[in-house]
Order: C-alpha cells, then sequence, then structure tokens
C-alpha cells in the first residue's frame, strides 16, 4: 500500500505561457504553456485515480507549511523575499522560474504536502508515503530559487526527519537535472546523505553554479556524503540501473538510512522536452522497486517519495504509474508502455558511474 497525499491548491500556482520555458515571443502565433504547468499533475492524479493501481493507494489531504516549517532548510530573508515577489504580482525570479499572483499559497502547499507525508511515515501510520506536488523543488537552495523550484522538498522532508529525533537519512534524486538545492542543503553534514543521478549538464550561471559532476562530494564533515552520477546523453534504463547498482547501493548499505527520500522525477523519460536520457516505463517501473527494496532492506521499509519533474504531459504521468508499481512490488507490469521504442544501449553514459566510483573510493571503498 501506498498513502498518497494531495491537495488541489497546488494547481494554483500560475506559470503563464510564452516560447517553451521563457518569455512570450512576438514571432509565435501560438505561445506554449510553461513546461512546469498544472496540467502534468492533472495527469498525474488522473492516471493513478484511474489505472490498476488505485486499489494499493490511500489518498489523503495535504496542507499548508507554515513560515518556521521553510525556515528549516532557507534562509528566513529568502522566504520572505518569496511571499513579498508573490503578493506583488509575481514575476520571473531567474529566466525560467515564475511566480505568479496567487502563488504563495500553492507554494506553501506543495511543501506542507511533502511535510504530511513524512509525518505520516514518521508516526508509523504509512510505510510508504508518496506526495504529488507542483512546483518541483531539489533545485530550491537555501536562499536561491531556479528551475522552476522555490522551496527544497526532499531537504524539508529529509530535515524533518532528523529534526524527529532519526540519526541518518539518505535522499536519492533521479530527476534528469541535477539536484543542486539538496546537495546545497546538506553539502558540510555527514547526518544526510544526497545522491542526485542525472543528465550531465554543467552550471547554468550564477542560480545555478554546482556542476553535478562526481568531484562535487561534499565539504569538511559531509566530504563523501554527497554523490554524483552525471550520466550522458540517452543513458537509457540499463545505465541508470547500473548506476543504482554499482554506485548508490553499496553507499547505501554502508550509511545505514533510517528513512530514505525519493525525489520523484519522470522527465529523464524518452518522450520529455526537458530531457534526453531515453528512460522507459519499464526503466522507471525498476527504479521504484530498487528504492523500494532498498528502504525494505536497510530502514523497515519507510520511504517518503516526493514529485519532482516530468514535462511530458502525458508519458509522464505513466512513468509515475510505472515507478510506484516498482514500489508496491509488482511481478508483472501493469500498465503496458503506449510509446516508447528508443533501443536501449547499455554501453551510453557510463563514464558518470566510473567517475562517480573513482571519486567516492577513498570514502566507500566501491
Amino acid at each position: 500500500m501506498i498513502d498518497v497525499f494531495w491537495d488541489e491548491r497546488v494547481l494554483a500556482h500560475d506559470t503563464g505561457s510564452g516560447a517553451f520555458e521563457t518569455a512570450p515571443s512576438e514571432l509565435l502565433a501560438v505561445q506554449e504553456l510553461h513546461p512546469e504547468n498544472a496540467e502534468r499533475v492533472r495527469n498525474m492524479r488522473s492516471v493513478l485515480a484511474r489505472g490498476p493501481i488505485a486499489p494499493h493507494l490511500r489518498w489523503h489531504a495535504g496542507r499548508a507549511a507554515d513560515v518556521a516549517e521553510l525556515e528549516t532548510v532557507h534562509d528566513p530573508a529568502y522566504v520572505a523575499s518569496v511571499r513579498e515577489l508573490c503578493e506583488a504580482g509575481g514575476g520571473r525570479v531567474t529566466a525560467t522560474t515564475v511566480l505568479g499572483p496567487g502563488s504563495w499559497e500553492p507554494l506553501t502547499v506543495a511543501a506542507g504536502t511533502c511535510l504530511a507525508a513524512a509525518d505520516a511515515v514518521l508516526d508509523g501510520e504509512a510505510r510508504v508515503a508518496y506526495a504529488l506536488v507542483r512546483p518541483p523543488g531539489h533545485h530550491a537552495q537555501p536562499a536561491q530559487a531556479d528551475g522552476y523550484c522555490f522551496f527544497s522538498h526532499a531537504a524539508l522532508v529529509a530535515e524533518r526527519a532528523r529534526g524527529r529525533g532519526l540519526a541518518r537519512v539518505a535522499v536519492v534524486d533521479w530527476d534528469v537535472h541535477h539536484g543542486n538545492g539538496t546537495q546545497e542543503c546538506f553539502y558540510d553534514r555527514a547526518d544526510v546523505l544526497t545522491v542526485s543521478l542525472h543528465m550531465r549538464h554543467g552550471p547554468w550561471g550564477t542560480s545555478h553554479p554546482q556542476t553535478g559532476e562526481a568531484d562535487e562530494i561534499g565539504r569538511g564533515a559531509g566530504e563523501g556524503y554527497n554523490v554524483n552520477l552525471a550520466l550522458g546523453v540517452g543513458a537509457g534504463d540499463r545505465t541508470y540501473l547500473d548506476a543504482l547498482a554499482e554506485v548508490v547501493l553499496p553507499i547505501l548499505r554502508r550509511f545505514r538510512p533510517e528513512l530514505i527520500v525519493g525525489a520523484c522525477g519522470q522527465d529523464a523519460s524518452c518522450f520529455d522536452p526537458n530531457g534526453r536520457q531515453n528512460v522507459t516505463m519499464a526503466g522507471f517501473r525498476r527504479l521504484g522497486a530498487t528504492l523500494g527494496a532498498a528502504a525494505s532492506e536497510l530502514c523497515g521499509g519507510r520511504l517518503v517519495l516526493v514529485q519532482e519533474g516530468g514535462y511530458a504531459r502525458t508519458y509522464a504521468a505513466y512513468c509515475l504509474h510505472a515507478t510506484l508499481e516498482g514500489v508496491l512490488e509488482l511481478t508483472e507490469p501493469a500498465l503496458p508502455d503506449p510509446l516508447a521504442y528508443v533501443p536501449d544501449d547499455p554501453s551510453r553514459g557510463r563514464e558518470g558511474i566510473v567517475a562517480a566510483r573513482a571519486a567516492l573510493f577513498p570514502f566507500w571503498k566501491l
């Protein structure tokens, strides 16, 4: 059984339209929805509610986070600045990251719904909880919004678990982009292990200076506790699964987390406009199964999933369903893949695995 936390108020965050994620263009007859839009999440909710795993899901109401909760990982002045910009009518915080005039409540509801999912697991009311929220959070640093993200949801969940007495928490992020915000929240700490599997893309300016490369391993007490697997473009199912088997699982077994947080994005899919990683429903099913099995082995099954990216408005929903099929340990696919056809080349993207193993060998003896 998976406990799903949902609050329809997240749909009210309006990112508008333009030339994909940028401002409207006078050259275009028809502008395009910003990729981080409400429709993508409506489809995710619909597929879960109508699909074959529906009997395995229990739905719960989300809630809003209060300012004090947001400040457990974010600078107070930054939190205040986000609220003030919303109240002033919104605007672009970075070239791709948009606030609407009514965004404050949806942003706090997204964060609070993730915390509600975390509390359900920490209270023993749920074994696996999933927060279906938007916007995503893993690019949000303590004092910097970016990549559609304003509050760092996976980091909030991990910090909540630490605040409630857990000694060690692991965050495993398979969104197609580097989880730089989560990394930044815990870069000098050894109590939260942060792992990011992502397409190699490097930094993208002052709002995202982190490279996401294997040599970003943490600082001071956190050295060795930040793991980056920068996988080459088009990596595919097999390379993602190899990265888990050869790097992530050995480190998790040595770290022995008391809770695993999954930053659950579907933008590594073969049809996502924001990623080129060729992961299919079968790959997502195996990702979910691997993380669920790791939670069962290492921390009594305690797993909190928070929704991150996934911008193919139909296929992302199918890939989410497949991910949760894996977590549920279903022996056969419950939904067929309606689209995937890209051949899986297991040699593609492996340089990121080799680099991560080399960078982390002194700490984890991989």
